[in-house]
Order: structure tokens, then C-alpha cells, then sequence
């Protein structure tokens, strides 16, 4: 399982923003998975997609990495922001783009 745990690592901190999702960012396979994925898309940033699907060690690691129970879960600076319904919260505030912003995360939709 260590093995698990590295590559997570290694994803998490070599990556600004990092998305544990079900699917790709080009086909989620879960409804809350789609919903993040849209508001990355509309926030205008650069994120890695990872599909837990794909490795079902991968989809229990990265539960125990966070120890957080659900997926999608997102990463930005190697930090853990949480899963659907912070993001989506964190967005609908307009703190989700300022974090971005306040990590030196370029974010398109500037308005």
C-alpha cells in the first residue's frame, strides 16, 4: 500500500492542482465528480485529472491519504480543500478563485 501512498504524494506536490475524481475531466463518471470538473473548467484553471476508477488501490489510498471518505477530492499546493460540496461552496463564495489566486494558481475568468 506504500506504494499507493508515494504516488499520491508525489502527484499532490508536484502538481498545483490536483483532481481525485471518478472519470476523466473529459468524461466524469460520477455526478459530483462533473460538477467539480465544471467548476475548474468555468474557474478557468490547470489541474491534473486522476481517475480512481482506473485502480481500485488507488481509489481506497487516497481515501485513507486525506482521510476524507468520499471522492472527488481536490488538491491545490499539495494542500487538501475537500470534495463536491466544499469546492462548490468555496466557488459560489468567490473564495475558491482567491485561494487559486493567493497560491499564485493563474486563473482565466479574472472578472
Amino acid at each position: 500500500m506504500s506504494g499507493i501512498h508515494d504516488f499520491i504524494d508525489n502527484e499532490v506536490k508536484n502538481n498545483d492542482v490536483v483532481l481525485f475524481m471518478k472519470g476523466t475531466p473529459q468524461f466524469p463518471q460520477c455526478g459530483f465528480s462533473g460538477q467539480v470538473v465544471q467548476i475548474l473548467d468555468y474557474v478557468g484553471v490547470d489541474y491534473k485529472g486522476i481517475n480512481v476508477l482506473a485502480d481500485a488501490d488507488l481509489r481506497q489510498g487516497i481515501k485513507d491519504y486525506s482521510n476524507w471518505p468520499t471522492i472527488p477530492q481536490l488538491y491545490v499546493k499539495g494542500e487538501f480543500i475537500g470534495g463536491c460540496d466544499i469546492v462548490r461552496e468555496m466557488f459560489q463564495s468567490g473564495e475558491l478563485k482567491s485561494h487559486l489566486e493567493g497560491q499564485g494558481i493563474a486563473v482565466k475568468g479574472a472578472a
